[in-house]
C-alpha cells in the first residue's frame, strides 16, 4: 500500500472517530500541511464518501451524521476482542433454542471476520479454530499477540519456547500446545511439557517471552483440552476451600453454576445439596453464592471458611441498606 493511500485511509479512521476535525490537526495528526489533508477529502468524496466541510472558528472536516463506512479498520486486538464478545453473545450455532439476538450476534461475528486483512485473519481463524469456552466466557487477555501466536502454534502443530513464571521463579520449557481453553475470565494452554515429561496447563498471563519451536508433534488421539484443563484446575491446591450448603436439588444447583467450578453433591440432610470450591481468591464468592440462594429462592448456609461468611453478612447488610 503506497503512503499517499495508507495516510487517505488513516484520515478515514480518524474521521470515523466522530466530531469535527480542523485540517490543521489533522495535518499534524498526519504528518502532512493542510493543502493535502484538503487533497485527502477529495479522494474520500470521489469514493462516495461524505466527508462535510464545516466553517467558522471551529470549523473542519466531518463525516455526515450517521454515515456507515465500510470497510472496518480493526488492530489485532480490537479484531480478537469484537470477534469473541461476538460469537460469546452469538452461543452455539447448532443449538435450536438460539434468539434472534444471538443469531444477529453470529452473523455480526461473520461479517467482521470477512473483513479482516489477510493476515490477522489468517490469526484469528486459528484461534477460532482451537479454543474452546468451558464458562461461557471469552476474555481478551491484556497481550493479544501471544494469544494469537499460541493458537496458530496450536492449529499447525508446532512447539513452543515460553518462559513460564509462577511465584516468583521463572523456568525455561518447551510445550507442545493441543489446546486453549477460556475459563473464568483466563485462557490456559494445555499440552506436552519438556522439563515434567506430561500434561500440564498454563495460564496464558504467566507466560513471558513466547516463540515457535522447531519441528511439528501429534496431538493424541481422543484428547479432551476443555476436560484436561478442568481436571488440572481442580487438583489445583487453591488456598481457600469453600463449603456451603443450598436447600435445593442437586440438579438445579449444577445448572446454575457455571460448568468445572467445583463438587456438587446431596447433603446428609435430604433436601440440601453440598457445594465444594476450591479458589485463590474469596472476592467473588459472596455475590455468586448470594446469586444462586436467590435464584433457586433457597436458604443457604456457609461452613467454611469463616472469613467467607463473614463476607457474605457483610454482602447482606450492603443489600439490605441498598
Amino acid at each position: 500500500m503506497s503512503r499517499p493511500t495508507a495516510r487517505v485511509l488513516a484520515l478515514l479512521e480518524i474521521l470515523q472517530s466522530g466530531g469535527t476535525r480542523s485540517a490543521a490537526d489533522l495535518a499534524d495528526t498526519l504528518g502532512v500541511d493542510p493543502r493535502t489533508v484538503r487533497r485527502y477529502v477529495e479522494h474520500l468524496l470521489d469514493l462516495d464518501v461524505p466527508v462535510e466541510s464545516v466553517r467558522g472558528t471551529y470549523g473542519g472536516y466531518r463525516l455526515a451524521p450517521g454515515h456507515r463506512v465500510p470497510p472496518l479498520m480493526f488492530s489485532g486486538e480490537e479484531a480478537v476482542a469484537v470477534l469473541l464478545g461476538l460469537l460469546e453473545r452469538a452461543g452455539d450455532p447448532e443449538d435450536p433454542t438460539r434468539s434472534d439476538a444471538r443469531r444477529a450476534a453470529g452473523s455480526a461475528a461473520s461479517k467482521v471476520r470477512r473483513v479482516l486483512p489477510g493476515p490477522l485473519a489468517r490469526q484469528v481463524d486459528a484461534l477460532l479454530d482451537v479454543a474452546e469456552l468451558s464458562s461461557g466466557d471469552a476474555p481478551v487477555p491484556d497481550e493479544t499477540r501471544v494469544l494469537l501466536l499460541v493458537a496458530a502454534a496450536a492449529r499447525a502443530r508446532r512447539p513452543l519456547e515460553v518462559v513460564h513464571t509462577r511465584d516468583g521463579h521463572e523456568r525455561a520449557r518447551t510445550v507442545r500446545p493441543y489446546g486453549l481453553v477460556a475459563h473464568h475470565g483466563r485462557w490456559y494452554v494445555c499440552g506436552a511439557d519438556s522439563r515434567s515429561g506430561e500434561v500440564r496447563t498454563f495460564r496464558l498471563d504467566r507466560l513471558g517471552p513466547v516463540r515457535l519451536g522447531e519441528g511439528t508433534f501429534a496431538v493424541p488421539t481422543g484428547f479432551d483440552a476443555r476436560a484436561a484443563v478442568l481436571a488440572s484446575l481442580a487438583a489445583t491446591p487453591w488456598r481457600h476451600r469453600v463449603s456451603a450448603r443450598v436447600r435445593a436439588p442437586v440438579a438445579d444447583v449444577v445448572a446454575r453454576l457455571p460448568p468445572g467450578l467445583g463438587a456438587v453433591n446431596p447433603d446428609a440432610t435430604p433436601g440440601w445439596a453440598r457445594v465444594e470450591v476450591r479458589v485463590e481468591s474469596l472476592d467473588w464468592v459472596p455475590a455468586l453464592l448470594a446469586g444462586l440462594a436467590a435464584d433457586l429462592g433457597a436458604d443457604l448456609v456457609v461452613e467454611a471458611p469463616d472469613e467467607l461468611r463473614e463476607r457474605v453478612h457483610a454482602l447482606g447488610r450492603r443489600l439490605l441498606d441498598a
